[in-house]
């Protein structure tokens, strides 16, 4: 009978251990494109993304070296490499890699990434956006540069983010489905690849978002990110978001300042007009 006893908890052991750590599973029948078309959607998708927000160079804003810390209340984490560079970059990847990075924060060793990545909002990328975002970043000149250790308490590893990404999933809401295509376009840019909620959604002590507040604002580190929830947008109309997202001019005549400022310049002011248009439908029309 303790045998019988023991071989249960074992059995019960391993499953866990493999609902938790298995690697996930992905397209294997992928390649990463060197085509001038992928490259230029690529980049688009990345500027759209917000990349060079966090991984620019600390020598070079122009360049994906890596190197900016962000504070926050479990440490300092400080972006890596994304330059092809074989050593110290992302040169050695596989398309499967980037999928796996991406959509489930784990690395090509199959280690976990902290969510200051926001893999899980980039989740909901679709494969095609993945690998074309891989070849823009594989088409650049590679940087030499190792980006500093974080700065993080002695109980925070990377193993416990397996945990830690289960009861996420949890909190997760279930993907919404919309009517419009232009509103459904801007939610995909806002909730996924320019990941919105990672700094405007408050979080729990876990640092799990708290999604019944979507876009309600939050603390991060010593700063306060605003809210762009449907309370605040109240006054907004589609043409004063639009505005805000070019030139970061509010409808109070006022321009924003703060991150929010480099947001801009970086990453919303490059997009298409029709993208534009699509985030202020989403966040003036349906939001509301």
């Amino acid at each position: 009978m303790k045998k019988f006893t023991l071989l249960i908890g074992l059995l019960v052991v391993v499953l866990i251990s493999y609902w938790l750590f298995a690697s996930p599973s992905v397209s294997s029948d992928v390649d990463i494109s060197s085509s001038p078309e992928a490259i230029a959607r690529g980049e688009y998708l990345v500027t759209a993304g917000g990349c060079i927000s966090c991984h620019r160079s600390i020598e070079d804003e122009e360049s994906f070296g890596g190197g900016l810390g962000l504070e926050t209340e479990f440490g300092t984490f400080y972006a890596p490499n994304i330059t092809p560079d074989v050593e110290t970059g992302i040169g050695n990847w596989a398309a499967e890699d980037f999928l796996k990075a991406l959509q489930h924060g784990r690395s090509p060793t199959g280690s976990f990434y902290y969510p200051v990545f926001p893999y899980r909002a980039y989740a909901g990328l679709s494969d095609q956006d993945v690998l074309d975002m891989a070849a823009y970043l594989m088409s650049l000149e590679p940087v030499r540069y190792q980006a500093p250790n974080h700065e993080i308490p002695g109980w925070l590893f990377r193993w416990t983010i397996a945990g830690w990404n289960r009861i996420a999933d949890i909190a997760q809401p279930e993907p919404e489905s919309f009517g419009d295509s232009l509103v459904a376009r801007g939610a995909y840019l806002a909730r996924n690849l320019g990941h919105c909620s990672e700094c405007h959604t408050p979080r729990n002590g876990l640092g799990i978002p708290d999604f019944a507040r979507e876009y309600a604002g939050a603390e991060i580190g010593e700063k306060t990110i605003e809210a762009i929830d449907a309370e605040a947008l109240a006054d907004w109309a589609f043409n004063n978001f639009d505005l805000f997202m070019l030139i970061g001019l509010k409808p109070d005549g006022e321009f924003v300042g703060g991150d929010m400022n480099e947001v801009i310049e970086f990453n919303t002011s490059k997009l298409t007009d029709e993208d534009r248009d699509a985030l202020a439908a989403y966040f003036t029309r349906h939001n509301q």
